[in-house]
């Protein structure tokens, strides 16, 4: 059926966001980080279909076979306005379907939610914006400044594939951009039935994955042995496991907890972590990940052979470091650690931190506030990353803007990288509402 169909039928973002999310799901694009996964091409595909039938002319860009990302751009009404860019990845961690109540790439609709690996990480954001800008396109509404979309590859494994090889080799695509929305924000926090917060992601840590590596001397399971490099790492790995970082508050993360303080009525301390962070029920997590740098040990590797101590152990680590705090975690990380291991990054990344004003922001809460009359919009920090990291070296400021309404049993967090991701329908249907007011006012 054509876009031209869909126009007479009176076919709506609202109508066909669910089918859209459910069939991006289906596509298993999972990131190994090693090109072993199935790639992000046949998805690439899709959403280029999906754009090429409202009249625009997408292009596909393959950075490795496989790996695939979609570029498109929407002329506005004002050529003179710099333009705004909306992005998205297509690539998914890896699940286990033994693990999940339904198969995490059926796209299965129950309880009133979309379940499967990308639900809220993040094809939910995806097929949001593909319904906002098919419905826009079909009925002939313009938005008042060029619009780019990039639906990426390889986010999952740092962006290397997708929109670092886009900025690298195509900055061109994104001529005239500025400021850009994606991923995780926009969510909901219900503080009370008169308020509920959206968090707005303003900043995010940077990262250092990392590879740490022990040399020993190798010899018979049966000696005794002083000089075993096993030994020497694990201990070094747990040291740096179980090291608490400092607590450091950053701009951003003192205007959310002034701004949850206010809607709270209290005052919450950032000193005091353990009752700061029970009285965030669900967001716990995110939030409590952005008061520090950490470490945490994630792979282990040694030895061939039960009976022959090996020369060399290693192990590798995310890390994560707040915005302006890069160096102090350095030392830090070889303090714990210890002369013995060598440490070098895998992937490394620069945190990113903006303030929270200007009309971008205005037409988020003014967008927000027409379809929930309790909503407060409110900056916060991402303990992870996301391909802003990769557009800022154009000048683009960035914004996580992907808006559901969300129930307050749901532990939205758990969701990221979680079993049994799922996100409402009800959630997706107002992120469409919200999205098309936000590109009206922006």
């Amino acid at each position: 059926m054509s876009a031209t169909d869909d126009t007479a039928r009176g076919v709506t973002g609202e109508d066909e966001v669910v089918d859209l999310c459910r069939e991006l799901i289906r596509f298993d694009t999972s990131n190994y980080g090693d090109h072993s996964g199935p790639g992000e091409r046949k998805a690439a595909e899709y959403v280029a279909e999906k754009l090429a039938e409202v009249g625009l002319e997408p292009k596909i860009y393959e950075s490795h076979p496989g790996r695939a990302s979609t570029v498109a751009r929407i002329e506005g009404t004002d050529p003179s306005r710099p333009a705004l860019l909306i992005h998205g990845h297509l690539d998914v961690v890896p699940a286990n379907a033994a693990d999940w109540t339904y198969d995490p790439f059926s796209g299965e609709v129950a309880d009133g939610c979309v379940w499967g690996r990308g639900a809220v990480d993040m094809k939910d954001m995806d097929a949001m914006t593909l319904a906002v800008v098919r419905d826009r396109l079909r009925s002939g509404r313009r938005p008042p400044r060029d619009i780019v979309l990039a639906f990426l590859a390889d986010e999952e494994a740092g962006g290397t594939y997708g929109a670092r090889h886009l900025v690298d080799r195509h900055p061109d695509l994104f001529d005239g951009v500025t400021e850009a929305i994606s991923e995780v924000g926009g969510f909901s926090f219900t503080v009370s039935e008169e308020r509920r917060l959206y968090l707005i992601q303003t900043a995010e840590k940077g990262m250092h994955w990392m590879k740490l590596t022990v040399a020993g001397t190798a010899g018979h399971g049966s000696m005794i042995h002083r000089d075993n490099a096993i030994t020497e790492l694990s201990e070094a790995v747990a040291r740096l496991g179980r090291h608490t970082f400092p607590v450091r508050v950053t701009k951003t993360t003192r205007a959310f907890l002034d701004e949850l303080g206010d809607a709270l009525g209290t005052q919450l301390d950032a000193e005091d972590m353990e009752s700061t962070l029970a009285r965030l029920g669900g967001i716990a997590k995110l939030i409590g990940a952005t008061l520090s740098n950490t470490a945490n040990p994630t792979q282990l590797g040694a030895g061939y052979k039960v009976n022959v101590i090996p020369g060399e152990a290693t192990a590798h680590v995310d890390g994560r470091f707040l915005p302006g705090h890069e160096e102090e975690f350095l030392t830090d990380l070889d303090r714990i650690l210890g002369p013995k291991v060598r440490r070098e990054d895998v992937h490394s990344d620069k945190a990113l931190e903006t303030s929270f004003d200007g009309p971008l922001v205005e037409a988020m809460q003014s967008a927000l506030l027409a379809e929930d009359p309790t909503a407060k919009a409110i900056p916060y920090m991402l303990s992870g990353g996301t391909d802003a990291k990769s557009f800022d070296d154009l000048g683009i400021r960035g914004f996580g803007f992907a808006p559901l309404k969300l129930p307050p049993e749901l532990d939205f967090a758990g969701m990221f990288h979680g079993v049994d991701e799922r996100v409402p329908v009800d959630g997706l249907q107002f992120g469409v509402r919200v999205l098309d007011r936000f590109i009206d006012a922006s």
